[in-house]
């Protein structure tokens, strides 16, 4: 994807949200689980490259497909 074109003051609101968002309650627990799980399948010898942890289904996915509700678009996801 390109990067998005906005002025210097939009970038710094976005950049304001973006940290905001990532420093939530939520956000925070997942980014645990997800160095937990990642360093728990590198010692059992998986292969995770290029993969990322869905929380929804509880394994590991490319991440292509942990996006977007893994085809179905995100309006739909609950």
């Amino acid at each position: 994807m390109a990067k998005q074109k906005l002025s210097p003051k939009a970038s710094a609101a976005k950049k304001a949200r973006d940290l905001a968002f990532a420093k939530t309650f939520s956000r925070k627990r997942k980014k645990a689980e997800n160095q937990r799980l990642r360093r728990k399948a590198i010692e059992q010898g998986k292969d995770i490259s290029g993969k990322d942890y869905d929380h929804k289904d509880n394994k590991f996915k490319s991440i292509k497909a942990n996006r977007g509700n893994d085809g179905n678009g995100t309006k739909k996801e609950k």
